[in-house]
Order: structure tokens, then C-alpha cells, then sequence
């Protein structure tokens, strides 16, 4: 993975706060740079239909399905 200067203010904003998004343009690396600087968090894709629908229908069963979130 390329190194990316907004790493360190990432280090500093995700000890700040319980919730961090990260934004940017399409195909510019922001998953790759989710799922390798939080490897110890579950990586969740909310484009995935079946997957909102359940967040947005029933939260408590998304919750407990992914319970290390």
C-alpha cells in the first residue's frame, strides 16, 4: 500500500473520536486505506443491498452480526 499523508491525521482524528469517515473520489484508495489502518476492526460495505437493508430494518440483528464493531 502507497503511504498517504492524511495517515497521520487519521492516527490522531480515530484516537479522538468513536467514528471517522473518510471521503474522497471514486476509485482513490479510501477502503484500502480503511481495511489496512484499522486491520483490527470489522470492514462493513453498506452498498451491499442485502447488508443496508438489514442495518436500516433490523439494526439490533446487524449489531449483533457483526458484534466487534
Amino acid at each position: 500500500m502507497l503511504s498517504r499523508r492524511i495517515e497521520k491525521e487519521l492516527k490522531t482524528t480515530a484516537k479522538e473520536y468513536p467514528v471517522v469517515t473518510i471521503i474522497g473520489p471514486r476509485q482513490s484508495g479510501k477502503t484500502t486505506l480503511a481495511k489496512n489502518f484499522f486491520q483490527d476492526h470489522t470492514y462493513v460495505n453498506l452498498e451491499n443491498p442485502e447488508l443496508r437493508s438489514l442495518a436500516l430494518e433490523d439494526p439490533k440483528t446487524f449489531m449483533h452480526r457483526y458484534s466487534s464493531i
